[in-house]
């Protein structure tokens, strides 16, 4: 739990701006404070004093400060509340930022990008379709989290640090200015009183919050977790729902989903208890701390130390200060919270991408082919080779075939060839320099990828396309669909490419959506294009369709076109089959 609060403090630093924010949230909250002690003591004055029917000039003075008191406290919360809400959204904008900088250099290789979906149909199916294989692409070999958790991490736990300042940070800052007013304040009323109060407030702020953190602690810690489960149980469900509806495992499925939701909300009822308990400490110590100011000011009046009209006053001011005392019991368990999400997020976030830019780049050249030369790669030290003294060359205007049986490296070397990840021997290179000295952005311009399993946006035809090339014409755009086979089909859909695909492609089949992502490709400018699995989902027929499409508008880029099927030989310039991680000339 220690590295957990040295993780929220580090995150606490980086605010950086909204530090000042901050300050001035606390000055407004103190404000209020005081605004509400002086309201409270003076109505007290107020109610004694007239009880004494004076004359209503007597008067005047304490009802003009009733009224600006109360005026006063409502102006200055809201103005807190406005100025706390702002530094926390803040907040929230800078971490999820900088959360998503450090993720996106670990995308995918050091992720599991893939192994994320991998995981998804293990987990709906009940079924591992990598079981037997290490070191296939759709593995999670980094032990890294799976999908719903990555999703509880990037939205749930960068969501709870939004209460770092509202709720953790500046309740405690607050009522220590509060107390030592409130102690004060009594002081110059009853010398006497103002120990008492300092005490009993002392009290209140630090044994009833750490009652409440100790009886929370543990459901605390549990809950990120246990949600982060029942996330990645609900995205494994939904990601799986037709296997589990034609396998027939939809009610365990649901039993499990069941199980994990009963889990997290007992220990969100625990959380709710310490709560209820915590409320009613704070009650108690209300109680007892007017108990304890009331029995050394009625003593006082009575022997003329402290004017009678006083000893309201006296205790309505500690009922006031008892106002920033409240927020404590919360502000102690989110502390907790905000501690094990900012945990969470550093544990993800302080991994070091295996794929970096180097330090001084060279340029980019503007020619050259992408030359694999004698490459080993494989997933761990301990792992078998995925990769062995594979060679390889791709020139502008060519057209290379890799076929090979899934699980042979064949992902692996597409992915080896845009720098996802770095060979573990030989190397990679484009115009006769090394992949590993340039920028990764230089190598993607050069170099597109078109995965498998390519993610479209839930957006329309059009903007999926464009994101290759925005400023692509759309006559550009039309070319780059019927190259890949789409046109005609685009053509007749009722709002052509404005028609929407849904999440990932949710509306469309597995071949429609495979010639959208082969589209994109095509758009783009990169001079190499590397397709993996193009004619997924498609049948044989038109399958060879869409692979003469590429091959005729691929241009005077180079293609190296990845599949596990039969292609025509004559559509390329070079064949070449990949089995066991070793590569084997065909023509």
């Amino acid at each position: 739990m220690s590295g957990d609060y040295a993780s929220l403090i580090a995150a606490a630093r980086a605010g950086g701006a909204e530090r000042r924010r901050l300050a001035l949230a606390i000055a407004l909250g103190f404000g209020a404070v005081v605004a509400a002690g002086g309201l409270l003591a003076t109505s007290g004055y107020l109610i004694s004093r007239a009880a004494q029917r004076p004359e209503i000039l007597a008067l005047s003075v304490a009802i003009v400060g009733v009224r600006a008191f109360a005026l006063a406290r409502a102006v200055l919360r809201y103005g807190e509340r406005l100025a706390s809400h702002d530094a926390a959204l803040r907040l929230l904008g800078r971490v999820r930022a900088s959360f998503y900088r450090r993720l996106a250099p670990l995308v995918p290789g050091d992720l599991g990008a893939a192994g994320a979906v991998g995981s998804a149909t293990r987990g709906a199916t009940g079924i591992d379709p990598h079981a037997g294989r290490r070191g296939g692409p759709g593995e999670d070999l980094g032990g890294g989290p799976r999908g719903g958790d990555l999703l509880s991490r990037f939205v749930g736990d960068v969501d709870a640090l939004q209460d770092l300042y509202l709720r953790a940070l500046a309740p405690p800052i607050v009522a220590a200015l509060a107390i030592c007013a409130a102690a004060l304040a009594a002081w110059l009323i009853l010398p006497a009183a103002g120990p008492v109060v300092f005490v009993c407030l002392l009290l209140a702020a630090t044994v009833v919050p750490a009652l409440a953190a100790l009886l929370s602690a543990s459901a605390g810690r549990r809950q990120a977790p246990a949600r982060a489960a029942l996330t990645d149980e609900l995205v494994e469900t939904i990601a799986g729902a037709s296997e589990l509806a034609v396998a027939g495992r939809a009610g365990e499925r649901i039993a499990r989903l069941r199980a994990a939701d009963a889990r997290l909300a007992r220990l969100a009822r625990r959380d709710g208890l310490a709560a209820g308990a915590a409320t009613a400490l704070a009650s108690a110590a209300t109680g007892a701390s007017v108990v304890a100011v009331l029995l050394v000011a009625v003593p006082a009046a009575h022997s003329g130390a402290l004017a009678g009209v006083l000893v309201a006053a006296l205790a309505l001011l500690v009922l006031a200060a008892f106002e920033a005392l409240a927020p404590l019991p919360l502000a102690a368990r989110r502390m907790h919270a905000c501690a094990r999400a900012a945990g969470r997020l550093q544990e993800l976030t302080d991994r070091e991408p295996s794929v970096r830019d180097p330090a001084r780049p060279r340029a980019l050249p503007a020619a050259g082919e992408l030359v694999v030369r004698d490459v080993s790669a494989r997933y761990a030290p301990e792992e078998p080779w995925v990769l062995e003294h594979v060679s390889l060359r791709l020139a502008p205007g060519r057209r290379v075939a890799l076929v090979g049986p899934s699980g042979a490296g064949k992902t692996t070397l597409a992915q080896l060839l845009v720098r996802f990840r770095d060979p573990d021997a030989g190397g990679v290179s484009i115009g006769g320099v090394d992949l590993r000295e340039l920028t990764q952005e230089d190598v993607r311009r050069a170099v597109t990828y078109a995965a498998q399993d390519a993610h479209l946006f839930n957006t329309t035809v059009r903007e999926n396309v464009l994101l290759a090339r925005r400023s692509a014409s759309e006559a550009e755009l039309w070319e780059a669909l019927a190259a890949a086979g789409a046109a005609e089909w685009v053509r007749s859909l009722p709002d052509g490419l404005d028609t929407l695909v849904g999440e990932n492609g949710a509306v469309l089949s597995g071949g429609q959506r495979q010639r959208i992502a082969l589209a994109r490709a095509l758009l783009s400018d990169a001079r190499l294009l590397v397709l993996d699995e193009p004619t997924a989902h498609l049948d044989r027929a038109s399958a060879a369709a869409v692979m003469s499409d590429i091959v005729a508008g691929a241009g005077e880029r180079g293609v190296l076109a990845i599949t596990h099927c039969d292609v025509a030989a004559e559509l390329f310039d070079e064949l070449w089959e990949l089995r066991g991680g070793i590569l084997y000339k065909v023509k």
